[in-house]
């Protein structure tokens, strides 16, 4: 739990923990903040689920646990899995219909124009595998927090997108950046919105299988 975690980071770090992920923030939630000295192996999964099939809680978990499925396998060819591999996905939700990073600067416009003066949800999916006997084991869940946005202006729109911030995020903003400025509300996790539910995580986390598996 959270209490063991902190006050046993030792164990945590020992246990050499991976991050399928390359996003920034994910890294920075993990590595700065927490200090965790996870290694970063991003995912070749190439996101190519069908979101006809899924409900926004269920394509989120769904990506976080393939990306995580991707490394693990690929780090256990040698018979000795990774003690735990992280796998998250995060998107923006509006009125059930969702919004991932834009492909291109007209798709940006037309997210942040559909974002504002209205509230939307954010979702991160979150994978933990665990080694195991043969398969590894999995915790998958979800962690979802609402966030409420000012009207923008077109000229503000415009403005924000020649920044470039946009262009990699899901709903086409960052709130840790400029676009933190547009969120007038947020009900929920606030990491969660910039890309990695950290209170859900310590929560989740188990302890007794990193320290069964830890190096130290």
């Amino acid at each position: 739990d959270q209490v063991s975690m902190l006050s046993d980071l030792n164990a945590v770090r020992a246990a050499a923990i991976i991050l399928a992920s390359g996003s920034p923030r994910r890294v920075d939630i993990l590595n700065n903040v927490m200090r965790l000295q996870a290694r970063v192996v991003p995912s070749t999964f190439e996101e190519n689920l069908d979101k006809s099939h899924f409900t926004p809680h269920e394509y989120v978990q769904e990506n976080a646990r393939q990306k995580a499925l991707e490394v693990y396998g690929r780090l256990s060819t040698d018979g000795s899995p990774p003690s735990l591999v992280i796998g998250a996905d995060t998107v923006v939700v509006l009125n059930g219909r969702i919004l991932e990073k834009p492909r291109n600067t007209e798709a940006a416009r037309q997210m942040l124009s559909e974002l504002s003066g209205r509230s939307h949800e954010v979702c991160t999916g979150v994978a933990l595998l665990y080694a195991g006997e043969g398969a590894a084991h999995e915790n998958v869940f979800v962690e979802s927090t609402e966030v409420d946005f000012a009207p923008l202006s077109a000229a503000l729109i415009e403005a924000y997108v020649a920044t470039g911030e946009p262009m990699d995020k899901a709903g086409s903003y960052g709130i840790q950046g400029m676009g933190g400025s547009f969120v007038c509300g947020i009900r929920g996790c606030y990491q969660n919105v910039v890309g990695f539910p950290l209170h859900r995580f310590c929560v989740e986390l188990d302890m007794a299988r990193l320290r069964d598996h830890s190096c130290a």
